[in-house]
């Protein structure tokens, strides 16, 4: 039987070890608690608590396991790097996730998994030191089968503009021209499904839909499909934003989706935020 393991069982995380129970692997995580451990094992998973600091057994993984690292990281980097030898087990797919804030600002330009990444946010910055980390092991040894997906905006079920719409926190931000990509959560699970059938060790993924939009369009869009009137504009200088939402804000660019739909060899379930939307 198959065996995949996932370093941080939350949205993605589980999303993709359901798809991979219907498919008759055995998916065991890391979960940061007794009780969401407990609620994971009855869905299948063997769920395994971890502090992130710990070290971990040697024993943690079969040879030939499948390995997703789904857990930021943080000023040193990647922390499922420094609680495990990759170096002493045989893995035959391991998948990290990053996120295109590696990329920083690029006014409104797109990007490609070529571009330069010059982040402007810490969180940029300790994604790029992650990604340096796990490819300086694919310099060591050629064959280490490491891949970089660098995700945007994710949305699904759950976890979309809907619920803020519903609870009446929804904001329509003004800032001219500004737009974001996004990646539903199904098609992130079919693009990482496919991965794990054909690993292609050292390869970098932008993870993004057909259409940039700006969050505004989005809000109003939901507001549609909810049957709700749609708030008014906001100019972003007057927003009410959290600051971490503002990094956001900060970077402006288009993502390439063009490498994964070579690896899918098809387009996306979800190609924009309309079909996305009406699915959640």
């Amino acid at each position: 039987m198959p065996h995949l393991f996932i370093f941080g069982l939350g949205y993605v995380g589980q999303h993709l070890g359901l798809r991979m129970l219907s498919k008759g692997w055995h998916v065991s995580g890391t979960t940061r608690s007794q009780e969401l451990a407990q609620a994971l094992c009855k869905q299948g998973f063997n769920a395994i608590v971890w502090d992130g600091h710990s070290t971990l057994p040697k024993t943690l993984f079969k040879k030939d396991a499948h390995i997703l690292i789904t857990i930021p990281p943080n000023e040193d980097g990647d922390i499922v790097l420094k609680s495990f030898d990759f170096f002493k087990m045989e893995a035959k797919w391991i998948g990290y996730l990053s996120a295109t804030s590696v990329y920083g600002d690029y006014g409104g330009e797109w990007v490609t998994e070529d571009s330069l990444l010059k982040p402007n946010s810490s969180r940029g910055f300790q994604r790029v030191l992650a990604e340096m980390q796990w490819l300086s092991l694919k310099d060591i040894m050629s064959d280490f089968p490491i891949h970089i997906f660098r995700l945007s905006g994710i949305y699904g079920p759950g976890r979309s503009v809907l619920e803020n719409i519903k609870l009446g926190t929804a904001q329509r931000i003004d800032k001219l021209g500004h737009v974001f990509s996004r990646i539903h959560i199904e098609d992130i699970v079919s693009i990482l499904t496919k991965s794990l059938s054909t690993p292609t060790a050292g390869e970098i993924y932008n993870l993004a839909d057909d259409e940039p939009s700006s969050s505004a369009d989005v809000v109003a869009f939901g507001c549609q499909i909810l049957g709700v009137e749609s708030p008014p504009l906001i100019p972003f200088e007057a927003a009410k934003i959290p600051s971490a939402m503002k990094e956001f804000y900060d970077e402006h660019k288009r993502v390439a989706n063009g490498k994964i739909k070579k690896l899918l060899g098809s387009g996306l379930i979800y190609p924009t935020y309309r079909e996305g939307l009406k699915h959640c």
